[in-house]
């Protein structure tokens, strides 16, 4: 079994939004308005389903979000789903999902990142299927700085043709837009420099494998189930190794410290042949930052540890795709990730 891989997305394509963990409070409609403009003016045709109340924590009850993204991932009208956002429960979709279903049907792309990892990394370990970790709709209007691409590049990408991501040297530091205010802000600020750091050591990076990962805060949760079993992925689709990525999104040092002790215990860096970590503005602990928290969970890997990614929580965004081969170099001179859809 190899890597399934949704078809390219082109112009008069379906879209499906909804919304498997939360949905848009009716004061940020006109964002959410906005971000679906952008995608017709592209050519494609969008599907907004019922699961987009934005009034609580979830859009919807479980049975009926679980039902609704189903029916969109197994549509072969609809090429790709992405949420608005992501958001705190998603979990509770797990064991609702047929993956069998999902593992018969033609392949969908399902976009989004944060609580999405829930879902999107699960759906590749099982079912072989590709997803792309990337923007959700909501940031979908944001001009693309120079050197990354948007999901909407990555889903349109020819199948076998690396293409290359690599950082613009500037991330945001201060808080977010005012979606209510500017429904149609498109400049994403950049306001601090920083690149890419080695955590693990000195010297060059250069390293290959697939691609696979996710927000820390919500993996976790899955770690040592079925769910999130990394270990038969790398054995049957990366005998060559993988490239494991993680952010936090808001948990403390200690926290993610933990969690990611949990996580390689659980075997899911066991194949890692190099480990990505998003950039983030979760805070530190007391006595421990961030950075140290990595360190001290993954530092026994024994692998290239590269920090400061834009893969995460923290503007501006870089798409990985989970199934996607990878290749990482990280350099005093360059820093880049090349990936091939293949």
């Amino acid at each position: 079994m190899s890597v399934r891989y949704p078809r390219p997305l082109r112009p008069g394509d379906r879209i499906g939004v909804t919304s498997p963990s939360s949905g848009v409070p009716k004061e940020l409609a006109a964002r959410f308005e906005v971000a679906v403009r952008d995608l017709r003016a592209r050519g494609y045709e969008v599907v907004v389903g019922r699961c987009m109340d934005g009034s609580g924590h979830v859009s919807a009850p479980a049975a009926e979000r679980a039902a609704e993204l189903m029916g969109m991932l197994t549509d072969p009208g609809i090429r790709a789903v992405v949420p608005p956002w992501g958001g705190e429960t998603a979990i509770d979709l797990v064991p609702l999902l047929d993956f069998d279903r999902l593992r018969e049907a033609e392949p969908t792309w399902l976009v989004g990142f944060s609580d999405l990892s829930t879902l999107m990394t699960p759906l590749t370990l099982l079912t072989r299927v590709a997803t792309v970790h990337g923007n959700n709709l909501m940031d979908t209007p944001y001009r693309v700085p120079d050197g990354l691409l948007s999901w909407l590049d990555i889903v349109a990408a020819p199948q076998g043709e690396p293409f290359a991501q690599t950082p613009p040297g500037r991330h945001r530091a201060s808080g977010w837009d005012d979606y209510r205010a500017h429904p149609d802000v498109r400049e994403l600020t950049l306001d601090t420099a920083g690149g890419w750091t080695r955590l693990d050591g000195e010297g060059d990076v250069d390293v290959e494998g697939r691609l696979i990962g996710g927000c820390v805060e919500t993996l976790v949760n899955l770690a040592g189930t079925p769910y999130l079993d990394v270990r038969s992925f790398a054995r049957d689709l990366a005998p060559e190794g993988l490239l494991v990525y993680v952010e936090a999104a808001e948990d403390n040092a200690f926290t993610i410290c933990r969690n990611l002790h949990g996580m390689r215990l659980a075997g899911f860096f066991d194949a890692a042949n190099a480990v990505l970590v998003g950039r983030t503005k979760a805070p530190d602990g007391r006595t421990l930052t961030q950075h140290e928290a990595v360190l001290d969970a993954l530092g026994p890997l024994n692998v290239p540890i590269v920090a400061d990614v834009e893969c995460g929580h923290v503007p501006p965004y870089l798409p990985l795709v989970n199934g996607a081969r990878g290749r990482l170099v990280h350099t005093a001179t360059r820093s880049e990730i090349v990936q091939t859809l293949d």
